[in-house]
């Protein structure tokens, strides 16, 4: 259930939704079993039309688990390449949704600062609405080795009086032997800090 549900069926008022704009062929989903349900079936017909159950078999895998992740982490939509065709910009990589919560007694200038000194997190592009931090570990994926990258944004929730944000997660992955500073990388960063600081609010449909 979406935070924005959990609201409206105890009677409070919803958080407003947002739009992004997004690189070419990308869209947003949200964190739903009918959703995986539509993306496994495209995997499946995919594979079979190669005659790759195999592969069919551990991508099933690797997008169950992914879900289970994002429920677990409160993730409440997600962006990524989804239209087929030589417009979209097929990276691996994508943005996930989810809402950070100030501590007990805190708000969010605490939760700023905590931040400016933890993870050296900046205003994105000089807007001071919205932070923007970083963070990299290696994870195992199969026999290999990979550095996953995490630029995280934080921007406060119109009426939530500083104590929620919209937290942002923008991930994606390198080589171990690739440079956290290869053009490649410094252009990822680049897309998805545009993408995030065209962030414009508005009411949820049904509120």
């Amino acid at each position: 259930m979406t935070t924005t549900r959990l609201r409206q069926e105890i009677g409070m008022q919803p958080d407003p939704d947002f739009d992004l704009e997004l690189p070419p062929g990308w869209t947003r989903r949200e964190v739903d079993p009918a959703v995986l349900d539509t993306m496994l079936a495209g995997v499946k017909r995919r594979f079979m039309a190669e005659h790759r159950p195999d592969l069919y078999v551990e991508v099933k895998v690797m997008l169950q688990n992914s879900f289970k992740d994002m429920d677990r982490n409160g993730v409440f939509a997600f962006f990524s390449p989804t239209e087929a065709g030589d417009g979209t910009l097929a990276i691996p990589a994508s943005i996930h949704a989810s809402i950070r919560r100030a501590g007990a007694g805190e708000n969010l200038d605490d939760l700023a600062r905590s931040l400016i000194r933890s993870h050296g997190a900046t205003p994105l592009l000089g807007d001071p609405g919205t932070l923007r931090f970083e963070l990299e570990k290696s994870v195992r994926l199969g026999t290999e080795t990979i550095m996953n990258h995490a630029i995280i944004y934080l921007t406060p929730i119109p009426g939530a009086k500083r104590r929620r944000a919209l937290q942002l997660v923008a991930g994606f992955g390198r080589t171990m032997d690739t440079p956290s500073t290869h053009p490649s990388l410094d252009a990822m960063r680049l897309l998805f800090d545009s993408c995030v600081s065209t962030l414009r609010w508005r009411q949820p449909a049904h509120s």
